[in-house]
């Protein structure tokens, strides 16, 4: 289809264009692109063997989003800097061993899989920035002046070369979503479990599909019954590493308000790992879709989305208590969305997806940043309650303090939650 699209490129008949996508073996940055200098928004150049961009790039006045992924970019190309309408970057998964320049008016900037050994101090120039993904590079550190960057909500700094985190990242005041495991300060504890052989399952349909993995219905031949498995898709994911999820995911333990782990996959015959998961009644759906281009990190519901104040209750209880449960084991969930809880019509929900979870070991300040992000759940349920909260605002409003240090912790949630149910 790429092909296709770049003979209509070339031919002139893309006039008016807001987003190309090409993916053909491109080694050259096709000229014609500038064509659509008055109209391209969107360029999407993943999958191609593209190692450089024009020194003309800033002519492409509207551009918002560039994604360059899976080509063999060894620098991120300093041209960028001058694109003054960029918004979001996707160079994961090249060669880059250097950054040296960003453009300000960046939100969403992503160097997953990479071979970066560090960031320049320009980057505290990039006010905008909320989503920020680096795991998978060779980071020992992260500049001071990332400290200006106060509107960070989503940070991804898994399987690098820390020996720690830096302060500042503690008392960001709006950061949620963070994610370290894979790094020399963190110690990931080794838990046993029941080994299910490949040769036992028969996959059948897909249900879903998310950074780290592909999740399938199957039966386990043995015992008849439905179970869900999730394979991962390799040795490094936007999030981090399967090995770190597989991990966390059976440190955590059972919980009512979790999705249960049966075991780990062996014997595949690519040697892919993967997890056996309690098959989960299909009265349970994603409570929301993951965050689209426009919206960066928060979620995407339905527009019709309503829901009784005893589900919404229902629904903060279950998060908070398994929130709860996750710290009182050294757990950060990491990723603490409503497009990882699955729920019914009544309120039963469960937590999945640890693809983002680390190991924090008791390390202060780690869980006020989870109660954040359980914060901004709270308002998008209230937002949707079909009738009045009363109080539950204020504790949601509590939640998202920019004082970290202000906030509540998840027990004194539940305690404050248990009160209204």
């Amino acid at each position: 289809m790429s092909a296709d699209t770049l003979t209509l490129l070339r031919a002139g008949k893309l006039d008016g264009t807001r987003r190309l996508d090409l993916s053909c073996g491109l080694t050259d940055f096709p000229r014609e692109i500038f064509d659509l200098a008055e109209s391209l928004e969107i360029l999407n150049l993943t999958g191609n063997r593209l190692s450089d961009l024009p020194a003309d790039l800033p002519r492409l006045k509207k551009l918002r989003i560039l994604f360059c992924s899976e080509n063999d970019f060894h620098h991120l190309p300093p041209v960028l800097a001058e694109c003054a309408g960029l918004s979001m970057l996707g160079f994961k998964s090249n060669r880059i061993e250097r950054v040296e320049a960003l453009p300000p008016s960046l939100r969403w900037l992503i160097l997953t899989d990479n071979r970066i050994a560090a960031i320049p101090p320009s980057i505290g120039n990039c006010q905008p920035l909320q989503k920020l993904m680096l795991s998978g590079n060779r980071l020992e550190s992260l500049p001071d002046e990332m400290a200006a960057c106060t509107n960070l909500e989503l940070v991804r700094l898994a399987a690098n070369r820390f020996r720690s985190l830096p302060d500042w990242l503690f008392r960001m005041p709006k950061l949620a979503w963070l994610a370290f495991a894979g790094n020399p300060f963190v110690e990931e504890p080794t838990a046993a479990a029941a080994e299910i052989a490949w040769a036992d399952l028969a996959l059948e349909e897909k249900l879903g599909e998310g950074a780290s993995g592909v999740i399938h219905r199957a039966v386990q031949l043995s015992s008849g019954r439905p179970v869900a498995v999730k394979i991962f898709k390799g040795a490094m994911t936007s999030d981090g590493l399967p090995a770190s999820e597989m991990a966390a995911y059976l440190a955590a333990g059972g919980h009512s308000n979790a999705i249960p782990i049966l075991g780990k996959i062996g014997g595949h015959p690519d040697q892919a790992q993967g997890l056996v998961m309690e098959w989960i009644d299909l009265d349970f759906t994603s409570l929301a879709g993951p965050p689209s281009l426009e919206s960066c990190t928060r979620d995407v519901y339905p527009m019709e989305a309503s829901y009784p104040l005893p589900v919404v209750i229902r629904i903060a209880r279950g998060m908070a208590s398994v929130a709860m449960m996750l710290h009182s084991k050294g757990i950060m969930h990491g990723d603490f969305y409503a497009h990882n809880v699955l729920r019914n019509a009544e309120g039963s929900c469960l937590l999945g997806d640890f693809g983002a979870a680390s190991f924090h070991s008791g390390l202060p300040g780690l869980e006020q940043i989870e109660v954040r992000a359980f914060g901004c759940l709270l308002q998008e349920l209230l937002d949707r309650c079909e009738s009045d909260c009363g109080g539950l605002r204020e504790l949601q409003q509590r939640c998202l303090l920019e004082d970290v240090r202000a906030r509540p912790s998840f027990v004194t949630i539940l305690r404050e939650l248990d009160d209204f149910a």
